[in-house]
Protein backbone atom coordinates (compact mmCIF):
# COMPACT_ATOMS: atom_id res chain seq x y z
CA UNK A 1 0.00 0.00 0.00
CA UNK A 2 2.52 2.06 0.45
CA UNK A 3 6.49 1.68 0.12
CA UNK A 4 8.04 0.53 2.54
CA UNK A 5 5.08 0.05 5.13
CA UNK A 6 2.74 -3.45 4.93
CA UNK A 7 -0.15 -2.82 6.17
CA UNK A 8 -2.58 -5.86 8.04
CA UNK A 9 -6.30 -5.54 8.04
CA UNK A 10 -8.40 -6.44 11.05
CA UNK A 11 -11.79 -6.95 10.59
CA UNK A 12 -14.67 -9.15 12.20
CA UNK A 13 -18.36 -8.81 13.12
CA UNK A 14 -20.15 -6.43 15.50
CA UNK A 15 -19.01 -8.17 18.87
CA UNK A 16 -16.34 -10.30 18.13
CA UNK A 17 -13.58 -8.68 19.48
CA UNK A 18 -11.91 -6.68 16.79
CA UNK A 19 -11.52 -3.34 18.41
CA UNK A 20 -10.52 -5.17 21.92
CA UNK A 21 -8.03 -7.22 19.74
CA UNK A 22 -6.72 -3.41 18.00
CA UNK A 23 -6.17 -1.81 21.52
CA UNK A 24 -4.00 -4.81 22.45
CA UNK A 25 -1.89 -4.55 19.55
CA UNK A 26 -1.69 -0.24 20.44
CA UNK A 27 0.30 -1.47 23.83
CA UNK A 28 2.40 -3.70 22.29
CA UNK A 29 3.75 -0.60 20.03
CA UNK A 30 2.15 -1.85 16.73
CA UNK A 31 0.36 1.64 15.23
CA UNK A 32 -3.05 1.10 14.63
CA UNK A 33 -5.70 2.95 11.91
CA UNK A 34 -9.40 3.27 13.08
CA UNK A 35 -11.68 3.19 10.59
CA UNK A 36 -14.55 4.14 12.83
CA UNK A 37 -12.82 6.73 14.29
CA UNK A 38 -12.42 7.97 10.77
CA UNK A 39 -16.15 7.62 10.30
CA UNK A 40 -16.73 9.99 13.11
CA UNK A 41 -14.54 12.79 11.72
CA UNK A 42 -15.43 12.74 8.19
CA UNK A 43 -18.78 13.25 9.73
CA UNK A 44 -17.68 16.00 12.07
CA UNK A 45 -18.87 19.60 11.23
CA UNK A 46 -15.37 20.15 9.41
CA UNK A 47 -15.77 16.41 7.99
CA UNK A 48 -14.84 16.00 4.42
CA UNK A 49 -18.55 14.23 4.41
CA UNK A 50 -20.15 16.44 6.26
CA UNK A 51 -22.22 18.25 3.70
CA UNK A 52 -22.71 15.70 1.09
CA UNK A 53 -24.36 13.60 4.06
CA UNK A 54 -26.40 16.61 5.29
CA UNK A 55 -27.43 17.57 1.67
CA UNK A 56 -27.90 13.36 1.17
CA UNK A 57 -30.19 12.94 4.35
CA UNK A 58 -31.55 16.12 5.36
CA UNK A 59 -31.30 17.96 8.38
CA UNK A 60 -33.32 15.96 10.53
CA UNK A 61 -30.40 13.57 10.92
CA UNK A 62 -29.32 16.47 13.48
CA UNK A 63 -28.66 17.21 17.02
CA UNK A 64 -31.55 19.22 17.64
CA UNK A 65 -30.27 22.61 17.76
CA UNK A 66 -26.93 21.82 16.99
CA UNK A 67 -24.74 21.68 13.80
CA UNK A 68 -23.56 17.85 14.82
CA UNK A 69 -24.50 14.91 12.91
CA UNK A 70 -26.40 12.46 15.25
CA UNK A 71 -25.23 9.27 14.12
CA UNK A 72 -27.85 6.96 15.84
CA UNK A 73 -30.44 9.27 13.78
CA UNK A 74 -28.39 8.56 10.76
CA UNK A 75 -28.14 4.98 11.65
CA UNK A 76 -31.52 4.24 11.25
CA UNK A 77 -32.01 5.80 8.22
CA UNK A 78 -30.37 3.34 6.70
CA UNK A 79 -30.20 0.36 8.70
CA UNK A 80 -33.23 -1.40 6.73
CA UNK A 81 -32.44 0.11 3.81
CA UNK A 82 -30.44 -0.79 1.16
CA UNK A 83 -30.48 1.81 -1.16
CA UNK A 84 -29.92 4.79 1.56
CA UNK A 85 -27.22 2.61 3.16
CA UNK A 86 -25.03 2.18 -0.47
CA UNK A 87 -25.83 6.27 -0.75
CA UNK A 88 -24.32 6.59 2.69
CA UNK A 89 -21.40 4.29 1.81
CA UNK A 90 -20.43 5.96 -1.37
CA UNK A 91 -20.20 9.47 0.10
CA UNK A 92 -18.18 8.26 3.51
CA UNK A 93 -15.88 5.64 1.91
CA UNK A 94 -13.99 7.49 -0.19
CA UNK A 95 -13.35 9.90 2.45
CA UNK A 96 -12.66 7.77 5.07
CA UNK A 97 -10.18 5.85 2.96
CA UNK A 98 -8.83 9.48 1.91
CA UNK A 99 -8.23 9.68 5.71
CA UNK A 100 -6.69 6.54 5.85
CA UNK A 101 -3.70 7.07 3.52
CA UNK A 102 -2.87 9.77 5.31
CA UNK A 103 -3.08 8.52 8.69
CA UNK A 104 -0.55 5.78 6.55
CA UNK A 105 1.18 8.13 5.02
CA UNK A 106 2.53 9.77 8.94
CA UNK A 107 2.79 6.16 10.04
CA UNK A 108 5.50 5.39 7.23
CA UNK A 109 7.11 8.85 7.39
CA UNK A 110 7.78 7.69 11.05
CA UNK A 111 10.01 4.91 9.63
CA UNK A 112 7.54 2.47 11.21
CA UNK A 113 7.46 -0.73 8.62
CA UNK A 114 3.91 -2.21 10.01
CA UNK A 115 0.32 -0.98 10.67
CA UNK A 116 -2.70 -2.14 11.77
CA UNK A 117 -5.84 -1.22 9.78
CA UNK A 118 -8.68 -1.65 12.00
CA UNK A 119 -12.22 -1.69 9.71
CA UNK A 120 -15.51 -3.18 9.80
CA UNK A 121 -16.37 -3.61 5.99
CA UNK A 122 -12.83 -4.68 5.04
CA UNK A 123 -13.92 -7.65 2.94
CA UNK A 124 -17.81 -6.14 1.67
CA UNK A 125 -15.54 -3.48 0.45
CA UNK A 126 -13.05 -5.76 -0.93
CA UNK A 127 -10.40 -3.47 1.09
CA UNK A 128 -8.74 -6.03 2.29
CA UNK A 129 -6.63 -7.01 -1.53
CA UNK A 130 -4.86 -4.18 -1.57
CA UNK A 131 -4.09 -5.12 2.16
CA UNK A 132 -0.93 -6.92 3.54
CA UNK A 133 -2.25 -9.48 5.21
CA UNK A 134 -6.17 -10.04 6.59
CA UNK A 135 -6.51 -10.34 10.35
CA UNK A 136 -10.49 -11.57 11.15
CA UNK A 137 -11.79 -12.20 15.02
CA UNK A 138 -13.99 -14.40 15.33
CA UNK A 139 -16.42 -15.62 17.66
CA UNK A 140 -19.99 -17.73 18.26
CA UNK A 141 -22.89 -16.07 17.45
CA UNK A 142 -24.58 -17.01 21.06
CA UNK A 143 -21.31 -14.54 22.44
CA UNK A 144 -22.35 -12.06 19.88
CA UNK A 145 -25.55 -12.09 21.25
CA UNK A 146 -24.62 -12.11 24.69
CA UNK A 147 -22.51 -8.92 24.28
CA UNK A 148 -24.43 -6.64 22.27
CA UNK A 149 -27.84 -7.09 24.88
CA UNK A 150 -25.06 -6.61 27.91
CA UNK A 151 -22.77 -3.74 26.18
CA UNK A 152 -24.92 -1.94 23.73
CA UNK A 153 -28.67 -2.86 25.90
CA UNK A 154 -29.91 -4.13 23.27
CA UNK A 155 -32.95 -6.19 22.71
CA UNK A 156 -32.37 -9.89 21.57
CA UNK A 157 -34.26 -9.53 18.54
CA UNK A 158 -32.52 -6.25 18.00
CA UNK A 159 -29.13 -7.99 17.98
CA UNK A 160 -29.85 -10.35 16.15
CA UNK A 161 -30.78 -8.50 12.94
CA UNK A 162 -27.68 -6.13 13.76
CA UNK A 163 -25.39 -9.36 13.14
CA UNK A 164 -28.02 -10.60 10.55
CA UNK A 165 -27.36 -7.35 8.68
CA UNK A 166 -23.69 -8.38 8.13
CA UNK A 167 -21.55 -10.20 5.99
CA UNK A 168 -21.65 -13.77 7.26
CA UNK A 169 -18.61 -15.06 9.30
CA UNK A 170 -17.68 -17.78 6.85
CA UNK A 171 -17.00 -15.16 4.29
CA UNK A 172 -14.75 -13.42 6.19
CA UNK A 173 -13.01 -16.70 7.25
CA UNK A 174 -12.50 -17.74 3.57
CA UNK A 175 -10.22 -15.28 2.89
CA UNK A 176 -8.55 -14.24 6.00
CA UNK A 177 -4.62 -15.23 6.27
CA UNK A 178 -4.85 -14.99 10.56
CA UNK A 179 -8.13 -16.00 12.42
CA UNK A 180 -7.82 -15.10 16.45
CA UNK A 181 -10.99 -16.89 18.01
CA UNK A 182 -12.91 -15.12 20.87
CA UNK A 183 -14.78 -17.60 22.84
CA UNK A 184 -12.94 -18.20 25.79
CA UNK A 185 -11.30 -15.66 28.37
CA UNK A 186 -9.97 -12.74 28.04
CA UNK A 187 -6.51 -13.80 29.34
CA UNK A 188 -6.89 -16.88 26.27
CA UNK A 189 -7.77 -13.68 24.20
CA UNK A 190 -5.02 -11.31 24.75
CA UNK A 191 -2.36 -14.37 24.65
CA UNK A 192 -3.33 -15.02 21.17
CA UNK A 193 -3.56 -11.65 20.20
CA UNK A 194 -0.23 -10.87 21.25
CA UNK A 195 1.56 -13.95 19.58
CA UNK A 196 -0.48 -12.84 16.66
CA UNK A 197 1.43 -9.25 16.93
CA UNK A 198 5.06 -10.99 17.43
CA UNK A 199 3.96 -13.21 14.10
CA UNK A 200 3.44 -10.02 12.53
CA UNK A 201 6.02 -8.17 13.99
CA UNK A 202 8.31 -10.58 12.68
CA UNK A 203 7.44 -11.27 9.17
CA UNK A 204 6.57 -7.32 8.08
CA UNK A 205 8.38 -5.39 10.70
Amino acid sequence: MLRNLSVVGLTGGIASGKSLAASIFREMGIPVIDADALAHMVLAPDGLAYAAVLEAFGDDILVPGEDTIDRQRLGQKVFDNAPMRHKLEAITHPAIAQLAKQGMALVAERGEKLAIYEAALLVEAGIYRDLQALVVVATTLENQLSRLCQRDRMTPHAAAARIASQLPLEEKLAVADYVIENNGTYDAFREAVVALGKNLQQRFA
